[in-house]
């Protein structure tokens, strides 16, 4: 790809450049990276709008592949971090994020995708935002997840102490489970209506992998929200299902397209 020829190209390389030197090692109290990765994520919205990510602008319909969604994905991520660290102490992901758009962009540029119409029924294009927003969601109950399960690590190791209760520069851990779960039930939400409307997608549901997968990763949801309710799963026991049903929506659509696009070397019908 000619990169003097093609702007969505610039763009992109733009847009990793920028993540890059949020990687960079710094100072809590610098401001520069968390500047440089907030210029990355505008960017990469530009990448996503002009047909490198999850949108298609060469015709009518969405840009569908595993790479863009995983794109989208990790967008919604950096945005919902975006906002939280303007109320809350969690500046610890930035170089683990700035790294997760740099390699979203690069394998979104290798692996574009393709564009699709969802438009076969009324309800296929609210179908696929509801889906990729709940990719968002539960990525970002994931981020939150692992921060909870790395503080609490630390906490098994070190013992009650001053500040054993608080993460990062003085987040409460309770704070950060609540949070966690937050997402998780904003998720489940998400991809319970884009799983109905797709159920009344006359010519967009059929029972194959990706559907009997995103019903398992719902139904592991729905048992985590029900655990936590009635058994007061908390803790690892309640991250656990989290990853698993994370694991098991991945696997769903973008393990399936990972393997027609890469392995087998075709789109899905």
């Amino acid at each position: 790809m000619s990169l003097s020829a093609d702007p969505v190209a610039l763009l992109a390389a733009a847009a990793m450049l920028a993540y890059g030197a949020a990687l960079w090692p710094a100072a809590p109290e610098r401001r520069w990276p968390v500047q440089a990765l907030f210029t990355a994520w505008v960017l990469h919205a530009l990448v996503l709008l002009t047909g490198v990510g999850a949108w298609g602008i060469e015709g009518q319909g969405l840009r569908l592949g595993f790479a863009p969604v995983l794109s989208f994905t990790v967008w919604i991520v950096l945005a919902v971090h975006g906002v939280e660290s303007r109320f809350l102490p969690l500046a610890g992901p930035r170089r683990a994020l700035a790294l997760a758009g740099v390699l979203a962009i690069a394998l979104a540029w290798a692996f574009p995708g393709e564009v699709r119409a969802v438009a076969h029924s009324r309800w296929a294009p609210l179908h696929w935002v509801l889906g990729l927003t709940s990719y968002g969601l539960f990525g970002a109950a994931v981020l939150h997840a692992v921060l909870l399960d790395t503080a609490d690590a630390r906490l098994r190791q070190r013992g009650p102490g001053i500040g054993s209760g608080t993460i990062g520069a003085g987040l409460p851990l309770l704070k950060l489970e609540r949070l966690t779960f937050r997402f998780v039930e904003a998720g489940f939400v998400v991809l319970t209506l884009a799983l109905v409307l797709g159920m009344r997608s006359e010519a967009g549901w059929s029972w194959d992998r990706k559907a009997v997968l995103s019903l398992l990763g719902w139904a592991t949801f729905a048992a985590l929200i029900a655990g936590r309710l009635w058994r007061g799963w908390r803790g690892r026991q309640a991250t656990r299902w989290l990853y698993a049903g994370t694991l098991l929506l991945l696997l769903a659509y973008v393990g399936t397209r990972f393997v027609y696009e890469v392995v087998l070397h075709r789109q899905p019908g």
